[in-house]
């Protein structure tokens, strides 16, 4: 059995999910224009540009997980402006013609169709850089910071989001598609990676146990990508932000290709499901994380 969590008395009552990410949006977004416009030139205008108009998830997850574990706004906005930013290199560098090859993100042109793809792999780079600064610069203890960056960087890396991306992109030329297995483990990295650091980036700033967040957000990570599966069969490009039925037009195998649409919509209700449970040592706190889960599998975009 699972220990249980000491938990921290909030410092901040919940706020039900619409208002929590919508302080999310602001707190995160606030802090990332603060630190790039202190710069000028065309790599900072592209920064600010990718990382403006998301949804802002991970960076709710990162706040939420902090609340939870008493730790102030303002040490965890620092925290989810970081999350933030390494979300927004990695679709800078996702929608490159050498990767996914897209024109459009979030409902408007991507960074390389605005400017160029120079300018879109320098800015996603200096994008992944801000991140381990803001963390480096958040004011929480040294250990803290530490345990954040070698995770963190664990998680962008090859044993997460970019190992992710390169069986992805090497499952496009594979002799044989992937199995239902092998596109878990590929979206872990791809996909889940981050949002399970973000989930469990609170519990680490107060440096306590992450066990049942990190249950919560790998549960939450693969119904997030399967989800995203079900947008590209049947959402709408411009509610999506981006183009729709690229998967299936390739041939590409997904949760959807291998199960069926219905099958992979009941898989997602059962991985949130199951994230809502692993919230249980939390209480009532949590029931925002429990909304956000739900809303995972509610969303058009």
């Amino acid at each position: 059995m699972k220990p249980i969590p000491t938990i921290a008395v909030p410092v901040a009552p919940r706020l039900p999910l619409q208002a929590a990410l919508d302080l999310a949006r602001a707190q995160t977004d606030d802090h990332i224009a603060a630190e790039i416009d202190r710069h000028d030139g065309q790599i900072a205008k592209a920064m600010r540009y990718a990382v403006q108009g998301g949804k802002c998830i991970r960076g709710f997850l990162v706040m939420e997980s902090a609340r939870l574990h008493g730790v102030g706004l303002q040490q965890s906005t620092a925290v989810a402006a970081a999350i933030e930013c390494l979300h927004g290199y990695s679709l800078v560098h996702d929608d490159l013609p050498c990767m996914d090859d897209d024109d459009m993100r979030r409902g408007q042109p991507t960074v390389h169709r605005k400017w160029d793809e120079a300018t879109a792999v320098l800015a996603g780079d200096a994008l992944q850089s801000l991140a381990f600064e803001l963390v480096a610069d958040s004011g929480l203890a040294a250990q803290a910071i530490v345990e954040l960056v070698l995770t963190l960087s664990r998680a962008a890396g090859v044993a997460g989001m970019v190992g992710g991306q390169a069986m992805d992109i090497a499952a496009e030329t594979a002799q044989e598609p992937l199995t239902i297995d092998e596109i878990t483990r590929l979206q872990a990295g791809k996909t889940g990676a981050l949002i399970t650091w973000s989930a469990c980036a609170g519990a680490r700033m107060a440096g306590e146990n992450t066990v049942f967040l990190e249950d919560y957000g790998t549960n939450l990570g693969l119904a997030f990508q399967i989800w995203d599966d079900v947008l590209d069969v049947e959402g709408e490009a411009q509610l999506v932000g981006k183009a729709v039925g690229k998967d299936s037009a390739a041939g590409k195998a997904t949760f959807v290709s291998l199960l069926g649409l219905d099958a992979a919509k009941r898989r997602a209700t059962d991985l949130i499901e199951q994230a809502c449970d692993d919230l249980s040592p939390y209480g009532a706190e949590a029931e925002t994380l429990r909304e956000a889960a739900r809303f995972v599998i509610s969303r058009r975009n």
